[in-house]
């Protein structure tokens, strides 16, 4: 199962409606995120999240792809929270979410 898919379910088990925003560009064999950032927006009563979602090595990258981008700013006056999920195994061998909040 891919960050993505695990995102999707833990999400939905917090009752949002989820839904990839990211698209695959054949051509150019690259992914493309919403607003460059997005991988997932969830919503839930009166709340928007957008979600971008990686391994848990990868979660300091995300947040300054975020931090740096300069549409950012547009998404938060529009009153969404912008998270990054990073996910990685335990020493069990079981899935951990780290959730950083850069709202």
């Amino acid at each position: 199962m891919s960050p993505t898919e695990r995102s999707l379910k833990y999400l939905r088990k917090q009752g949002y409606l989820a839904a990839v925003v990211e698209r695959w560009i054949p051509r150019a064999n690259i992914r493309r995120d919403l607003f460059g950032l997005l991988d997932i927006i969830a919503i839930r009563e009166s709340e928007t999240l957008g979600v971008q979602t990686t391994t848990g090595s990868n979660v300091a990258d995300r947040v300054q792809k975020i931090a740096d981008s300069d549409k950012v700013d547009m998404i938060r006056k529009a009153g969404w929270r912008i998270v990054v999920h990073g996910w990685r195994k335990n020493s069990w061998g079981k899935w951990i979410l780290r959730e950083v909040d850069c709202s």
